[in-house]
């Protein structure tokens, strides 16, 4: 017996994504949003929200997976449309409009996961942030010396984003580390040396 979930239908992976999209936006601006709120948002019934979400914690989770799988995939697909430098700022960019627009929904997730489990959603992130470290070290644009678990302590303050002057400041900061990890020409020498 196969343990793969057979497809949806058409009507209920449409009311699936509905529900995600209002999910999202309905924790976004308030954590306390109850199921019962979100499932006549998004014009289902309630039966329909938890054959899909049995728990609050299994939305929150499906809403994050949603966002993070964006991510993703918006690295690869920059990857391959730009140099490495640009693809990399326009991810960093929108990262920050990702933890920005998500602020209310931060805290949701936070309650419902352990810090394992936030370490494994957010896994994927890292993934991300590597695959683009790497196509910059292969084209030669950044350099060598460092390693993705730097780059995510480097990046570790858009989480902290508060404010519009916070949003500016990020965005600048990600220039930083841009100039940070491009490559000189004498550039061999490993850091702290």
């Amino acid at each position: 017996m196969s343990s793969t979930p057979s497809p949806l239908r058409s009507d209920a992976q449409a009311n699936r994504q509905r529900i995600l999209d209002v999910a999202r936006r309905a924790l976004t601006a308030n954590p306390d949003a109850s199921l019962n709120s979100i499932a006549k948002a998004a014009q289902v019934g309630a039966g329909t929200l938890y054959r899909h979400f049995p728990t609050r914690e299994a939305l929150v989770v499906a809403v994050n997976q949603a966002e993070v799988n964006k991510l993703i995939d918006l690295a690869h697909e920059l990857s391959l449309a730009h140099p490495a430098t640009e693809a990399f700022r326009q991810w960093c960019t929108r990262l920050i409009d990702y933890v920005v627009g998500q602020r209310g929904f931060a805290e949701t997730l936070r309650a419902a996961l352990s810090l394992a489990e936030q370490e494994e959603a957010y896994r994927p992130v890292r993934e991300a942030i590597e695959h683009l470290l790497d196509a910059g070290a292969r084209q030669d644009a950044f350099r060598r010396d460092y390693d993705s678990g730097d780059m995510q302590l480097l990046l570790s303050f858009i989480w902290q984003i508060r404010t519009k002057e916070g949003e500016a400041r990020a965005r600048r900061l990600i220039e930083l580390i841009i100039d940070g990890l491009s490559r000189l020409p004498d550039d061999n020498a490993p850091l702290g040396e």
